[in-house]
């Protein structure tokens, strides 16, 4: 409302019956006129004809007004001025210049997670920070790393428009002083505040001291971490095993001391490791070392199908006495499907089996607390093997088939996207506990030897955390390569 407006609103009416005057007159006129005319239709001559004069001037009327009124619209000029004329003023068009930036939010929009180096200087982050915000591009966090040679490594977690490509983001980062910049999809696991991430690794650590190769991956993302024993399963000392208690970080490298003996090597050749980086790693180290050999020793107990019950749960060294008498009970034939050959040295192998640094093994015990089966989850790499081995007098009896889907089931908790079992193609009853879990299966048959490999990248899972799992299955996974 304008001041001149608001004087009027002020201001008494004190000349009302002057309106009312005009009012009345204009009232008495119209009834007179209307009068004539009703007495000039129905008394004159040519009272039809003029009625229908009238209709159609009436109708001229009407139409002229509607084409003056299209002609002269009132609705406000659009946001656009035309070339050479002035522009629009928010005023005339509300609204107008925030359509695009509604548009945006509107639209779909993708996670990233970035990475670039700039230089340690005051102002450098902040135009790093205004040439992402002309991209609308929101910053949803942001961690600094320090480098020892001078300069930041600075992550993003982006939040950017569905149809900004990668490559523009890169070139925007390097117009604003940005360099070695590393970008890829994120998704919503990575909205997790480091802090919290961070606790959450060092308490599956705690629980479990199998967790610690797959905490060190979820930490440092796609990695390949390889534990290496401090002897060789003969007995001679094994090359690189040798790290120093402090650690050495070597750009896309670091070696770590293991707690359990030997070296733990992480290799990341797309992305170097920052100081930052190498000490959250050495601190996850130091924390297991602290906590000395410990597993979840949550079990099930389950009946089988002709009554007798066993109990499942979570093996490790201490169980290398009964998983060697196990072995001296099983016949030839078993081993050699189990281990495709003979086994030299049990002691060393089954060790090395029941480590928890090289993958995750279940027991399954009858009720006087005899050993009878194993099932390993090996990490090899990037890729998963499954294997079991069954007492023979137990075999045929379902206890294959129950840790085969427990086995996958930790292999579907740890991130993998498939798993192998490698056997022989005479092993009835492992091609049929493989086609019994319902996943997509690929055989591979070389020599008599048969490798039956299962997808789970389509295995739906729940979304528990490790220490939450009946036994105590990993969340992510790691895959350190080992011999079999």
């Amino acid at each position: 409302m304008t001041d001149r407006t608001h004087a009027s609103a002020q201001r008494p009416h004190r000349h009302h019956w002057r309106r009312d005057v005009v009012e009345l007159a204009a009232l008495f006129c119209a009834v007179a006129v209307a009068d004539a005319i009703a007495n000039l239709v129905v008394h004159g001559p040519r009272g039809p004809i003029l009625l229908v004069a009238s209709a159609i001037a009436l109708l001229v009327t009407a139409a002229f007004h509607t084409w003056w009124a299209r002609r002269h619209s009132h609705a406000p000029p659009p946001s656009t001025p035309p070339p050479g004329g002035p522009a629009a003023s928010p005023a005339a068009a509300p609204g107008a210049a925030d359509a695009p930036a509604a548009a945006d939010a509107a639209g779909a929009t993708t996670l990233w997670r970035m990475r670039t180096t700039v230089r340690d200087q005051p102002g450098s982050l902040a135009v790093l920070c205004t040439a992402l915000a002309r991209n609308g591009v929101d910053i949803l966090t942001l961690q600094t790393h320090p480098l020892p040679e001078g300069g930041t490594v600075d992550e993003f977690l982006l939040r950017a428009p569905q149809h900004l490509p990668s490559g523009e983001l890169t070139r925007a980062v390097s117009r604003a002083g940005g360099h070695s910049t590393w970008i890829e999809r994120a998704d919503a696991h990575d909205l997790v505040d480091t802090p919290t991430r961070l606790l959450g690794l060092a308490t599956r650590t705690a629980l479990d001291a199998a967790e610690l190769p797959l905490a060190l991956r979820q930490l440092l993302g796609r990695c390949t971490i390889h534990s290496i024993p401090a002897t060789t399963l003969s007995g001679r000392p094994n090359a690189g095993a040798d790290a120093p208690v402090e650690g050495v970080l070597e750009a896309t490298v670091m070696r770590l001391r293991d707690p359990s003996g030997g070296a733990i090597t992480v290799e990341r050749p797309y992305l170097p490791f920052t100081p930052t980086e190498f000490a959250r790693a050495r601190a996850l180290v130091e924390l297991d070392a602290r906590l000395g050999p410990r597993v979840p020793r949550s079990q099930d107990v389950l009946t089988l199908p002709e009554g007798n019950e066993i109990t499942v749960r979570r093996a490790d060294g201490s169980d290398l006495p009964a998983a060697r008498a196990m072995h001296d009970r099983c016949s030839e034939r078993t081993l050699g499907l189990r281990y495709h050959g003979p086994v030299a040295d049990a002691d060393r192998y089954l060790g090395h089996l029941l480590s928890p640094r090289f993958g995750r093994t279940l027991a399954a015990t009858t009720a006087s607390g005899r050993l009878v089966a194993l099932g390993h989850l090996l990490w090899d790499g990037d890729e998963t093997e499954i294997a079991l081995l069954i007492e023979d007098d137990w075999q045929r009896r379902g206890i294959g088939s129950e840790l085969l889907r427990r086995l996958v089931a930790m292999a579907v908790e740890a991130g993998c996207d498939s798993v192998y079992a490698v056997t022989r193609a005479a092993n009835t009853g492992m091609v049929a506990a493989m086609r019994g879990l319902g996943l997509p299966l690929d055989y591979q048959i070389e020599e008599g030897t048969l490798v039956i490999t299962a997808r789970l990248d389509a295995t739906p899972v729940g979304a528990r955390l490790p220490y939450e799992l009946p036994l105590g299955l990993p969340h992510e996974h790691q895959a350190p390569r080992r011999p079999h």
